[in-house]
Order: structure tokens, then sequence, then C-alpha cells
């Protein structure tokens, strides 16, 4: 094995090549992580079979040193919209960095950021602003606080197994404890059911609610608002004179067959709207809030407070680029309409199997955002088995499918949340037909290997069992 100090040695040797330095150091992928990053991960991975090594990607695939290709089917958490190494987005950021642009000064108005906040803006018409940050989660914070600020009240309402980032503002809108344990005090907060009206009202007659943030759809488990809830709540937000937060981090920029998911209702237009994840182009993180102009108004209010808040890399000309890249993509390839029509079939092709799998509860989801969701079976054999999983630890079934989708067909998936037996499919919004085909063979050839009742598939179930209760 190469030492650190023959890498440093040979790049003293002559100018910086990050070529050379992955040849010489790539193969110590997984030992550098577990001495120097999080250690847990690459044991996670380990157990699972998950530690593979990925030698380069292209659009919905990757491939590893025998040249054997993978399917994504999780877009690197939906960031991957466009999938890997889209051309457009790869030249307009060589374009920018030839373009030796004067960014970041912090004391002009460069060009791109105008530019593709008013692109983004077109698509919301509703809304006037922008706020450019670096992550999704930044764009829940400035949110948060633009909430805080034009309302002056304190209090912000989520809905039960929402995920909104793990910042310490974010963390207080998050609906699951595994995350939140061991990081309070948080922000003053109140989870209400997703959909549950009654609920909301009963927060908001207190007066002291800033905003409701909420995902359209949640990413934890694929749960959809009920018809007419984002409608509804909306005036009851605006009747206390409380705001409307859609966090389309995920959601957004057409995942979902629409340009945003709040647009699958009539009538809805958010006072906040937060987008990141997939405006990167998969390079450059870059998180945006999209607000109302008076919202804007009231953070902004004089002259001393015109950096009340900003981001250090905010507004950054990579970033920008890569942004408007990705909404020219958009448009000329019609990204959007391709998922609504690719999701509609292989969502359908995926619900005609419950009737087929007794272990296949539900399917669901917009788009090429899908929830495949097991539960309980009927017959007394597969029940036991299913009940021994359960009484581990909830979720283990989920696991045990996304394992062999990667370990015989090649598909990378997700488990969509702790204690979930939901799997997500989240993947480039650039997948077609054939895709469609692999994934659904592949699902079937697993379904049928877990309603057989024997095989390497309940074998390994028995491993995440044992890992379960030693964890315990």
């Amino acid at each position: 094995m190469t030492t650190a100090k023959s890498a440093s040695s040979s790049s003293q040797a002559g100018e910086f090549d990050l070529g050379a330095l992955l040849a010489e150091r790539g193969a110590e992928r997984y030992e550098l992580h577990t001495r120097h990053l999080n250690h847990q991960l690459p044991r996670m991975l380990h157990t699972i079979g998950f530690d593979k090594v990925y030698e380069r990607a292209e659009g919905a695939y990757f491939w590893d040193a025998d040249g054997n290709d993978y399917l994504d089917m999780l877009a690197g958490f939906g960031v991957m919209g466009l999938g890997r190494h889209h051309p457009v987005v790869r030249k307009a950021l060589h374009d920018v960095l030839d373009a030796s642009l004067a960014d970041l000064t912090r004391f002009d108005c460069q060009p791109l950021p105008g530019l593709l906040a008013e692109k983004l803006l077109a698509h919301s018409p509703h809304l006037d602003r922008v706020f450019f940050g670096n992550s999704g989660t930044e764009a829940v914070e400035t949110a948060l606080k633009f909430a805080r600020r034009a309302t002056g009240k304190p209090r912000i309402l989520y809905c039960d197994h929402a995920f909104h980032g793990l910042t310490t503002g974010s963390l207080s809108v998050n609906g699951e404890d595994g995350f939140r344990d061991g990081f309070a005090p948080l922000l003053p907060d109140t989870g209400v059911p997703l959909g549950d009206l009654d609920a909301l009202a009963r927060e908001l007659k207190k007066g002291d609610v800033a905003a409701l943030i909420v995902e359209p759809i949640q990413g934890k488990g694929v749960h959809e608002a009920p018809p007419g809830h984002l409608r509804a709540a909306q005036e009851l937000l605006h009747k206390h004179k409380a705001l409307l937060i859609a966090d389309e981090v995920q959601t957004g920029l057409g995942r979902t067959g629409d340009f945003y998911a709040y647009q699958h209702e009539e009538g809805v237009e958010p006072d906040l709207v937060c987008v990141a994840k997939a405006l990167s182009g998969g390079y450059v993180p870059v998180g945006a809030t999209l607000g109302k102009d008076w919202i804007f108004k009231k953070v902004y209010s004089s002259i001393d407070r015109v950096l009340v808040h900003s981001a250090s890399f905010g507004s950054n000309a990579q970033a920008m680029a890569a942004g408007l890249a990705v909404l020219s993509v958009m448009e000329n390839e019609q990204i959007v309409a391709g998922a609504r029509a690719t999701g509609e079939q292989l969502k359908s092709r995926l619900s005609a199997l419950i009737d087929k799998y007794e272990l296949l509860a539900d399917v669901r989801g917009r788009g090429l955002m899908i929830g495949i969701e097991f539960g309980r079976p009927k017959s007394l054999k597969l029940r036991s088995r299913w009940s021994m999983l359960q009484a581990a630890r909830k979720g283990l079934f989920a696991q045990m499918v996304v394992v062999p989708l990667l370990r015989r067909h090649r598909i990378l998936t997700q488990v969509s949340g702790d204690h979930l037996e939901v799997i997500k499919l989240i993947p480039p919004l650039t997948v077609g037909e054939r895709e469609v085909d692999r994934f659904v063979d592949a699902f079937t050839d697993v379904m049928d290997d877990a309603h057989s009742g024997s095989g390497l598939m309940w074998d390994f179930g028995k491993t995440l069992v044992k890992q379960a209760m030693a964890n315990r």
C-alpha cells in the first residue's frame, strides 16, 4: 500500500495532480473513511454488502472496475435530478471557470444570481424574491428566520415524520425523534399530523405561530398531503396571520411530475418555498428560498440590515451557472413531462403486483418519487418470518429487499426511513422505459424469492436480526 508520505513526496515533485493522487490512494477509500471520517458509515456498508467500489458514473448508471453497470434509483438522495455528468451542466461550469469572473467581491451585484432568480420565479409567479444559500437545510433555516421576522411570532409548526434538515433550526422541525435525540434544547416548535386541520387550528388559536412548514410529499415514507389539505391549511394559516412554507428541497424541480409538488393542488400559493438538491446539477451545492416581496422587505428593512441574513458562498458563480444550466436542460428536454410519464408507467406496473404478492402492501407517490410499502402477510409460514423480523427491528424486511436488488441485480435503492417498511425510488428524472423494465423485472425476482419462503434472502434476514439485536 502506498503511504501518505510517498503520495506527499510525489505531489511536491511537481504541480498538484489529482489523477495521480487518486491512482495512488484511491484503493484506501474505505480505510480512510474509517480512520478520519464517520467510522460507522463503512461499517454499515460492509454489514449490508454495500461496500462497492464505483469507478465512474454517467446519467442513471455507475460502473465498477470490472465494467459492470449499476442502475441508480437513488440519485444521491435526489441531488442528481438530471443524472450524473450532464454535458450541458458540465459545459456551463467549464465556461464560468474560464470566464474568470470577479466573483464574491461582496460589494457589487453580479448578473448570474439575478438571472437564476428570474428563471426560478417564473415557475412560481406569485413569489417575488430569492435568497441563495448553499444547501437544502440552509434554505429551510432561511425560511424559518424570515417567517419569524415577518410575523413577529416565535413558533414554527411541522408535520409528524417530516424531514427538513439536520442543523439546529431545521432539526427543530424534524419529525423523527431518532434525529433529534441528544441535541436538545431546540427552537420552540410543535408537530401536528400531516392532514390534520383540527390539530393545526388548535395550535394557531394560541396566537404565537409564525408558520407551518410542510413537504407536499414527505420524503420519509413517501406520504402525500390529503387532497385539498394544503389549500385549506393555507387559508387557516393566513386567517391567523401565519405563513405557509413549502419544503420542495426533494420534491421540487420536476421530481413529482410538476415543477413543484404543491402545484398539484389548485390554488396553493406558499409564502416561502425552499429548493436545493437537483438545482445543483449534482456539482455545486446550492439552496434557494423563494418568498413574497413583503417578507423580504420585513427582513431587509433598512440599509443597516442589508447583511442581516447572508451566506459567504451564497450566489457564487459556479452554483448560479449550474442552476441556470439545469433549468435550461429541464425546459429543452421536457424533463417534467418525462418524469410524469415515466413515473406513471413505473407506478402502474408496480401497483399491478400488489395482488400477486402478499408481502406487498402499497405503492404510492407521484412522478418519479415512489414509495413501495411492505406489510404483514396472510400465510402462516411467511407471517412467522415477518413477525421475527418485526420483533427484532421494524424496517428489516425492506432492507432485505434493498440488499438483493443491489447484490443480485445491481440496482441501488434505499429504505425510506428509520423503522419503516418502505423503499423509496427517486431515480434521475432522465430514466425511461429501459430502466423501468430493469427495475420491475429485478423487483419481481426479489419478491418471488421472498415469497418462496427460503433462499438467500431469508438467510440474510437472520444476519440483520442478529445485527439489530446486537445494537440494542
